[in-house]
Parts: C-alpha cells; sequence; structure tokens
C-alpha cells in the first residue's frame, strides 16, 4: 500500500519536473566557459614569458597571472610613454634562492631600440626594514625562509629597484635558467659573440672567442659562469646582455615577435604552464611596444658602479657616472648617455 501510495505521489509531481535538458546544456556553457579562461590565462602568461625571455634570455614565473590574455588581439590601445620591465634571474631552488640577474630592460617612448640596464646582483643598497645589504638579497628577504613565495620575492626586489632608480616599474617577472634551454632549442639556437674565450667551471665546456650558435644547455652553462671572467659577475652580466641580444635577433629574423602565428607555435614548443606579471598594462599593449623596439639592435649597458674593498664587501654606485646615467633613465634620454660613454656599452659583435 505505501509503495503504490509513493508511486501516485511520484506520477502527480512529475509533471512539475522541470527538463533536465536545459540545465545540463547551462553546466556544459559554463565548464567550457571556465576551461577557455584558463586557457587564455596560461596562453597569456606563457606569450609574456616569451617576451621576457626575448628580452633578457630567462623564461618567466609567476607574479601573478594578468587579467586578461587573447594573443592574437589588436594591440589597442597601446601607451605612448617609456616603459620599464624589471626582469630577475634565480640562482637556485629552495631556500635562500637570490637573484642573481636584475636586469632593468628600459622601452623609450620613441620605440626606437630596448636598452637592456644590468645592475649588479652585489651592490649594496638600502632595503626596507633590512638595513643595507646586497640587491640580491631583497628576494630573499621577500621570499621567505623556504624561497617559496616568488611574488613577494619580486615585489621586495620591484620596490628595491623603484627607489635605486627613481623609475616606475611598469611590469616584470620572476626568471629562472631551467626553461632557457627549450627556449633556446626553440628559437633554434642563439648566436652569441664572445670577446675572450670563457671556460666552464661546471662541465668544462669551452666557449671559443668570436660569434657562436648556442644550444640550449650550451646557453645555460654560460649563462651561470662568472669564476675565471676578468671582471667576475659584472662580464656575466655582460654575456647574458649578449645572449639577449643574440635571442632577439634570432626570434626578429624568424618574424616571431611581430607574427602571432609565429609567437603561437613558439609558445606551444616552450609550453603553456607559465604565467607573469603585466602590471598595468594590457598583454596586447607591451607586446606592440617591445615588438616595434626589438626591431633595433638592442643596446646593453651596465648600471656605473664601482667595487668597494672595506666591510661590507661590494658594489656602490659610481659617484661620477651614476648620478648621470639614473637622471638619463628617469627622462628617457639613454640613447644620448649610452653615445656620450661608450665604455659603459656591452660589445655585442
Amino acid at each position: 500500500m505505501i509503495e503504490e501510495d509513493l508511486r501516485a505521489a511520484f506520477a502527480r509531481r512529475e509533471a512539475l519536473t522541470p527538463p533536465t535538458g536545459p540545465v545540463r546544456a547551462a553546466i556544459d556553457r559554463a565548464v567550457v566557459r571556465r576551461r577557455r579562461r584558463r586557457l587564455r590565462l596560461r596562453l597569456a602568461g606563457t606569450a609574456l614569458a616569451v617576451v621576457a625571455a626575448a628580452l633578457a634570455g630567462f623564461t618567466a614565473i609567476a607574479p601573478r597571472p594578468p587579467e586578461t590574455a587573447n594573443l592574437l588581439a589588436t594591440p589597442s590601445p597601446t601607451p605612448t610613454g617609456a616603459l620599464n620591465v624589471l626582469l630577475l634571474g634565480l640562482d637556485q631552488a629552495g631556500a635562500g634562492r637570490r637573484a642573481d640577474s636584475v636586469l632593468l630592460v628600459h622601452v623609450p617612448a620613441d620605440r626606437s631600440r630596448l636598452y637592456l640596464v644590468s645592475l649588479p646582483r652585489d651592490l649594496l643598497v638600502p632595503i626596507p626594514g633590512r638595513g643595507t645589504d646586497k640587491l640580491n638579497a631583497s628576494f630573499v628577504f621577500g621570499a621567505g625562509p623556504a624561497g617559496k613565495d616568488l611574488p613577494a620575492g619580486y615585489r621586495a626586489t620591484r620596490q628595491v629597484v623603484g627607489q635605486l632608480t627613481g623609475v616606475r616599474i611598469d611590469a616584470g617577472a620572476v626568471l629562472t635558467y631551467a626553461a632557457t634551454r627549450e627556449l633556446t632549442d626553440a628559437a633554434g639556437g642563439v648566436p652569441v659573440c664572445l670577446p675572450a674565450t670563457v671556460r666552464s667551471v661546471h662541465t668544462q665546456r669551452r666557449f671559443p672567442a668570436g660569434c657562436q650558435t648556442l644550444d640550449g644547455a650550451a646557453a645555460v652553462d654560460l649563462l651561470r659562469q662568472r669564476y675565471g671572467l676578468r671582471d667576475a659577475a659584472l662580464d656575466r652580466d655582460r654575456n647574458a646582455g649578449r645572449y639577449a641580444a643574440g635571442l632577439l635577433g634570432q626570434l626578429q629574423e624568424q618574424g616571431v615577435l611581430t607574427n602571432p602565428v609565429l609567437l603561437s607555435r613558439l609558445i606551444a614548443k616552450v609550453g603553456p604552464s607559465l604565467v607573469t606579471d603585466t602590471g598595468e598594462l594590457s598583454l596586447s599593449a607591451l607586446f606592440s611596444a617591445a615588438g616595434k623596439a626589438a626591431t633595433a639592435e638592442p643596446v646593453a649597458v651596465g648600471l656605473p658602479v664601482r667595487y668597494t674593498e672595506k666591510a661590507p664587501y661590494g658594489f656602490r654606485l659610481d659617484p661620477t657616472q651614476a648620478p648621470g646615467f639614473l637622471d638619463a633613465l628617469r627622462t628617457d634620454r639613454l640613447g644620448e648617455w649610452t653615445a656620450a660613454h661608450p665604455k659603459q656599452v656591452t660589445a655585442l659583435r
């Protein structure tokens, strides 16, 4: 009797039950939208990672994901003023990781070329709440004891670099050597011209003086070298600038920086799992600015510094040249300054 009553009750209410087809379709549409959004975020981050790598010779990971991303979108609106992008290259994984490569990429308002400004990792700078320490230590303090909070490490270093240079950092990335191999190989190798022979203390590989094309493993090996070089870490920074210029030239020659289809193919080879921060810029605006400036050979220049022979040991700003350099950076006149100070410019050929 109870069973028959239940069946009768269900039969009476069945007409009131909404059809499942529209509900299922709505759920499917929501899932598709969510998956597409995740894919756009991954592609956007990787696209900027390629830009970062093209500017500095490394591959970017994660200060924070961009708000929007359409790789094939028309770059509009585009910024009209100068831009500054901070790229940090990490030395190791885990606790105590430091930003051993600090590169400020200056994109002038006229988009005439890119200026790759190397900031020495051992530059003594004031770090908020920590007193005076080396520039690369700022990442350690931000990232925490385990070295896992990369966004915080980036923000700490960005604050220090912003205070040091007096310029606004418009975008940035935390970088690692690990994916450089993939990017270099995906680009078909990177040409680098060295003024003197470099021998790796890690692999005993010999990099002869002159121009040569490096595969991914060789590129990583060269970028790690500082022991045995005449100016140690400063020469390592110069070699990073040479690699960056070679990578830019390779990508420009292949049309990758200005062709969304070719850029998408390169991204697919490197992988879609990397994200980074564009600041207040849209991804398309950053691409537009960097792409225009990359048509000319970049200028690699070192921040004018002097080594101090007393504790705390490290570099300090050169009192005779650094003020003029920083003023030129702030006022977007690096072209004039580098022309007047050719010894500060890294020879790329």
